[in-house]
């Protein structure tokens, strides 16, 4: 039985990781979003600085495991399908990266939706859809992505890239994930990971606590943002432990592939 004094008791504050710093679960969106309001407008640019290039690669991985189907042009003389276009949901990709690639890989019969909970993002992402007349292919959504705007089982596949060691509760967004998925989708998660060559995670220290806050410096005039940045990757999970997580989401036949000396993983899991 629980005492009166018990019930006007304080809760104990729940604490998360911002970096290598502990904070109060619910104070580390904002830090989040303070973070990328500062880098939105040079955020993919700094993406190609920091990884020499590879990101792309790394993404074009992603995108061929999604593998839209590739809508065939039609004759003049063929109605026009009324198939459902291939739908996908791309959490935290604010700037569009991901889905441009997809749309772009697939065609005509590939949507996409991306959401993100920073609009500052999403403000870069827009102008570059409009740019690229993607406007009507691509819907930008500001939204968390542990408790998505959206209805159940309405994509084919789920991506995120880079993101998800981002969200206070990645067990809530990887449930989120699974809810808004049909039967028989995809669930994608590009993330950092543990460098596993000997003699190359020293030399990945030294240039991730080093090189990268000075690059952030001078690229955005915030080295603090590319340094939690850094600190964050080292505080996610290993990709094991990941796996673990997804599975407890309701992930199905999870796997990942490690790239790059283990610099990065590819987390694949379905809804089945």
């Amino acid at each position: 039985m629980v005492s009166a004094d018990e019930k006007t008791m304080p809760r104990a504050r729940e604490h998360t990781d911002f970096g290598f710093r502990q904070v109060p679960l619910e104070h580390k969106q904002a830090l989040v979003d303070d973070v990328f309001h500062s880098v939105a407008s040079r955020y993919d640019l700094m993406n190609d600085l920091m990884s020499g290039g590879l990101h792309r690669a790394w993404k074009d991985a992603l995108v061929t495991a999604v593998n839209p189907p590739r809508a065939r042009p039609a004759a003049a003389h063929e109605v026009k399908a009324s198939a459902r276009p291939f739908a996908l949901l791309d959490l935290a990709g604010g700037t569009g990266d991901i889905a441009f690639r997809v749309v772009e890989a697939g065609g005509s019969g590939t949507r996409a939706t991306v959401v993100d909970i920073n609009a500052d993002m999403l403000a870069v992402g827009r102008a570059r859809a409009a740019e690229r007349g993607l406007d009507d292919a691509i819907a930008f959504v500001e939204g968390n992505a542990e408790a998505l705007p959206l209805p159940d089982r309405g994509y084919d596949a789920v991506t995120i890239a880079f993101g998800i060691r981002n969200v206070p509760r990645i067990a809530a967004a990887l449930s989120e994930a699974y809810r808004v998925l049909r039967i028989g989708g995809r669930f994608l998660c590009l993330e950092f990971s543990t460098v596993d060559v000997p003699g190359l995670a020293a030399l990945y220290d030294l240039y991730s606590f080093n090189l990268i806050p000075a690059l952030g410096r001078a690229v955005t005039d915030d080295a603090e943002a590319y340094r939690y940045l850094v600190e964050s990757i080292r505080r996610f999970p290993r990709p094991d432990a990941f796996a673990d997580m997804m599975r407890a989401a309701g992930f199905a036949r999870v796997s990942f592939q490690r790239m790059s000396g283990g610099i990065v993983a590819l987390h694949s899991g379905w809804r089945l």
